[in-house]
């Protein structure tokens, strides 16, 4: 199959040839053709599968259809809740859209009124938007949308979680009752289902992926940490490893992402932070910084979930877990893509142990427990009793199997007072939480 059998305009073929793909993903295969026959459509897959272009290239070829009403404001609209995907589908279209001599544009938060004021006041082919800067715009008499044909929710289900069910509602009843509506979601469950039907007229459903079978060319493992400074030692051992080309190590908070990078940095990682205290600029340039390859170890919080695609990222690496489950998913998905191999590292300290089920509940799925020679816990998650059963002296190798090894014995040395083998450097026995461990630095789809 290719992107011929679509009947799509030759300048849009000529720029995904260009861009150097050939053949449509199967989320492509099948939402394309109901998005050009004008239906609407709720749509499912995984992260990296090439969704954005699944709506990108009908929206376009639409475009180049003269519209049916003159004056300002959008003919379609794309609705993505937060900035970086807001960029990231702005990207796209330019990239597909380079031959096709439409003006596209952008309202999202963190950039000056006075632009997108101007911008509005003129004829728009495309506009992306976040929903509470397109909502101040509104309220404001800015937008009209007497010309729009086609409103699409991407991420809808993030757009959920983030609380802007009632924006993108009060957006749709503004729209016109005629327009075609496709939504893109990584679940239809729910809020997101409901929230389709009452938004869609007899909507066509693709749904390629549940939770259970997603991510199948990721390895997916966890290792058990005594504490924050076992899980330290955790992951100086997986940086160091020569399979690991580019990583993104998730932390729970701005603070902590920046302090980390600092320290990686300093002990011999390129490394950079990305949190939501970056300006959009600053965010911007990180992120290019990374696709050049000139960073190898990116600090993230759940800022980079969504959105972030770059194909060269080897390993995901939960230092912390998410609150949420179905970041899970999406955490993981910024590596593995357009169906290549990768490599997701969860490192689990009895805290975590609540959040851990639920993502093995949502998964439904037990992940795979690994233990590192020399840096085995003390104690271990509950799951089906047994010891973990991957052991590994150089580091995980994607797609490898566990055996039924043993559990090597701690090395002798002091015991704590329950009996058990201590570890040197903090209270108990216990690693110090306050710093890095010294010996850290041991040892880039269509769409």
């Amino acid at each position: 199959m290719s992107f011929e059998q679509f009947g799509l305009d030759s300048r849009i073929l000529k720029a995904v040839k260009d861009s150097g793909f050939q053949q449509p993903t199967d989320i492509q295969n099948q939402a394309i053709p109901l998005a050009l026959a004008g239906k609407d459509l709720m749509a499912s897959a995984q992260t990296g599968t090439g969704k954005t272009a699944a709506f990108v290239l009908p929206s376009l070829q639409r475009l180049l259809q003269p519209a049916t009403k003159r004056g300002a404001g959008p003919r379609v609209l794309v609705l993505t809740p937060t900035r970086e995907l807001a960029l990231q589908i702005s990207d796209a279209v330019a990239q597909f859209g380079r031959f096709c001599r439409l003006t596209t544009g952008n309202l999202v938060g963190g950039m000056s009124y006075p632009p997108q004021n101007r911008m509005l006041g003129k004829p728009l082919d495309l506009l992306v938007a976040t929903p509470g800067r397109l909502l101040d715009h509104m309220s404001q008499g800015r937008v009209n949308f007497s010309r729009l044909e086609v409103l699409i929710l991407d991420e809808a289900d993030r757009m959920l979680d983030m609380g802007f069910i009632q924006p993108v509602k009060t957006i749709a009843a503004a729209a016109p009752a005629a327009r075609q509506t496709l939504l893109f979601s990584a679940t239809l469950e729910g809020r997101v289902l409901k929230i389709a039907k009452a938004l869609m007229k007899s909507p066509e459903r693709v749904q390629l992926a549940t939770n259970s079978d997603r991510h199948a060319m990721i390895t997916q493992r966890i290792y058990e940490a005594d504490d924050a400074g076992h899980k330290r030692k955790l992951l100086a051992h997986h940086l160091g490893q020569d399979e690991l080309t580019q990583a993104l190590v998730f932390i729970a908070t701005k603070r902590g992402a920046q302090r980390m990078a600092k320290v990686l940095d300093a002990q011999g990682h390129a490394t950079a932070a990305l949190h939501g205290d970056m300006s959009q600029s600053a965010r911007r340039r990180t992120v290019e910084r990374m696709r050049r390859g000139k960073i190898r170890v990116l600090v993230a919080t759940d800022v980079a979930a969504r959105g972030l695609d770059i194909r060269s990222i080897s390993h995901v690496i939960n230092f912390d877990l998410p609150m949420v489950a179905e970041d899970y998913i999406h955490r993981i998905g910024r590596t593995g893509r357009v169906q290549a191999s990768g490599t997701a590292i969860s490192l689990v300290a009895p805290d975590d142990r609540s959040k851990l089920s639920q993502i093995e509940r949502l998964t439904g799925r037990r992940l795979e427990r690994g233990v590192i020679v020399g840096l085995e816990p003390n104690v271990h998650t509950p799951g089906n009793g047994r010891r973990p059963t991957h052991k590994s002296t150089s580091g995980p190798k994607p797609g490898s199997r566990s055996g039924a090894h043993k559990v090597k014995k701690a090395m002798s040395g002091p015991k704590n007072r329950n009996g058990n083998p201590g570890r040197k450097g903090g209270p108990r026995g216990r690693p110090s939480a306050g710093r890095l461990d010294a010996n850290m630095n041991a040892r880039p789809i269509l769409g």
